[in-house]
């Protein structure tokens, strides 16, 4: 089994910044051979699709609604996945998930990611 912990989020005013981490323990060979996703989750809505990456960085996906702004990458000899988010908005706030990718299958859905974190906060102030 794969362990992920998140760390970086925080509070920060609309137009600011911020780098979110995903460190992996455990099982790291999980880490580095497989996709991996980031999620985010806001209060009374469902878990969303952030952004994705292939195991060797060699493709990367991301969600219109942070097309431009968001981008992933990964250290596999640091066992992390990052996530820069830059031109922050208040419709970003939210819970930030990390999670390992189902060989197969849409990078776009939750249910073909396992070995979640346990998240977090990231608030955006207006």
């Amino acid at each position: 089994q794969v362990q992920l912990v998140e760390s970086g989020g925080g509070l920060v005013q609309a137009g600011g910044s911020l780098r979110l981490s995903c460190a992996a323990s455990g099982r790291t060979d999980t880490f580095s051979n497989y996709a991996m996703g980031w999620f985010r989750q806001a209060p009374g809505k469902e878990r969303e699709f952030v952004a994705a990456i292939t195991w060797n960085s060699g493709s990367t996906y991301s969600a219109d609604s942070v097309k431009g702004r968001f981008s992933i990458s990964r250290d596999n000899a640091k066992n992390t996945l990052y996530l820069q988010m830059n031109s922050l908005k208040p419709e970003d706030t939210a819970t930030y998930y990390c999670a390992v990718k189902r060989l197969g299958g849409s990078y776009y859905y939750t249910a073909n990611y396992h070995s979640w974190g346990q998240g977090t906060q990231v608030t955006v102030s207006s």
